[in-house]
């Protein structure tokens, strides 16, 4: 692969060693901040970050505030690890705009397979690979979403899970099957999850958020009048 550069923020260098270590043997590029004002200068320094693996109980500057700060100026990829399990923190960190939440402890191999799989999509080229409905435009090449010929900001996760409901268009889809596809992993979670990233997609589209559907006591369907 194309050498691919990591964030790993964690205070602890036992787990940014082990982490590190499995990043390299996949041919990453790995960096590396102890706290998140150490992460934020990286930031600032390096404009090829491809994506972050940010720890949430940090000295300094804790994992949310640092996901704030980063999300004012970059849409890069943000995974959170945390030793929380509380559903209230995993909405909290996906109302911030992360795109992967894992709990500690964790498979290495895992926190790899779920990066290799966010690059694999964040960095796929496809030619033409354009969806368009109504007055929306979905660019699934440049991660580019109009509305009228004017750009949307979106958090990966958003434009997943917008490109996946474009893509099954007058399709009832159950929360279960948008968290098993966009999420891609078996997800025992509070469904509000979906329900939160598709207030704020509404939100950000405007009047072309009325093209997503609540089917009550279901899910969701996309659907253009």
């Amino acid at each position: 692969m194309n050498e691919l550069k990591i964030l790993v923020v964690d205070d602890e260098a036992r787990m940014r060693k082990i982490v590190g270590d499995f990043l390299a043997a996949k041919d990453y590029s790995v960096v590396e901040a102890s706290n998140g004002e150490e992460a934020l200068d990286r930031m600032y320094e390096d404009k090829n970050i491809d994506l972050v693996i940010l720890d949430v109980m940090m000295p300094k500057m804790d994992g949310w505030e640092t996901c704030r700060e980063i999300r004012k100026f970059s849409k890069v990829p943000i995974i959170m690890l945390t030793a929380k399990g509380d559903e209230t923190d995993e909405l909290l960190g996906y109302d911030l705009g992360i795109d992967e939440y894992i709990t500690k402890p964790f498979s290495p191999k895992i926190l790899v397979a779920r990066i290799d799989a966010i690059l694999r999509r964040t960095n796929k080229l496809n030619e033409e690979d354009v969806i368009e409905v109504g007055k929306l435009s979905i660019n699934k090449t440049s991660h580019v979403v109009t509305v009228d010929g004017q750009e949307v900001e979106l958090s990966f996760k958003e434009f997943e899970l917008l490109c996946y409901f474009a893509e099954n268009k007058g399709i009832a889809l159950s929360r279960e099957k948008i968290l098993n596809s966009v999420w891609n992993y078996d997800y025992f979670g509070d469904a509000r999850t979906i329900d939160t990233h598709v207030k704020k997609i509404r939100s950000k589209l405007g009047d072309c958020g009325e093209y997503i559907k609540t089917i009550w006591g279901m899910g969701y369907k996309f659907e253009v009048d």
